[in-house]
């Protein structure tokens, strides 16, 4: 299970956000730009510090003020998909896969073996050494999601996974995502826009407001509150 209580001061207002998430359990963040969802996953990455709070990861501590613990993000054990991927653009599709694995110091034995699984099964194997800027939106989604995999993460956090994926395909996308996070069977966050990915990928929903959770349920009890302007919008 993640439990999250992370506090911090940004630009505009100040997040203060309490969550949990079951291993298996998918829950989706919405909320205008700006209300902090994208910070949400980046201070559980370790990507961003909170000025207080804690953060645990099943029985790991990854973050806490009190405790004085920061676990650097390499070592956290997190898979974070990036809204643009994140991708580096002059390296083949598994020199991609494999550049976590790589930080971590993993020997090249086991790279190679873990890559070349992992690209088998994303069907990806035919695009190993191809160029990943010569690829499609929904194959570069599978590398990202490949990369973030492979590190046999014990949490996956999302952020818009699907925004760069044609309109025509993030139908097939979605299912195949859904599938490959339940095979997981970890806590995942997925942060979206989108109204179809949150009803076809989340177990629970969560509106932020200004940093603050304002709505925490099924998808039903959430876009069920109309009176929410911004739920009026999303489920419009």
């Amino acid at each position: 299970m993640l439990s999250i209580h992370t506090v911090r001061e940004l630009r505009d207002y100040v997040l203060d956000v309490t969550l949990s998430v079951r291993s298996g359990e998918t829950l989706v963040l919405i909320g205008e730009n700006g209300s902090g969802k994208s910070t949400v996953l980046n201070l559980i990455s370790g990507i961003l510090t909170p000025d207080r709070g804690e953060v645990t990861l099943g029985d790991r501590t990854l973050f806490s003020s009190e405790g004085k613990t920061n676990i650097p993000p390499e070592n956290r054990k997190v898979g974070h998909l990036f809204q643009s991927y994140a991708l580096f653009p002059h390296m083949t599709v598994a020199e991609n896969v494999a550049f976590g694995l790589r930080c971590r110091k993993v020997p090249r034995p086991t790279i190679a073996f873990s890559v070349a699984n992992q690209l088998r099964v994303m069907h990806l194997a035919d695009l190993a050494d191809v160029n990943v800027g010569r690829l499609s939106g929904g194959q570069r989604q599978r590398v990202a999601l490949a990369r973030a995999l492979v590190l046999n993460p014990d949490l996956l956090l999302l952020d818009e996974p699907l925004a760069a994926v044609d309109m025509r395909a993030q139908g097939a996308m979605r299912s195949e995502l859904r599938g490959r996070i339940k095979n997981a069977d970890i806590p995942c966050i997925v942060v979206t826009h989108n109204l179809r990915d949150a009803l076809e990928l989340g177990d629970r929903l969560c509106l932020l407001e200004e940093g603050r959770v304002v709505a925490d349920g099924t998808p039903e009890e959430v876009l069920s509150m109309r009176e929410n302007g911004f739920i009026e919008s999303f489920a419009g």
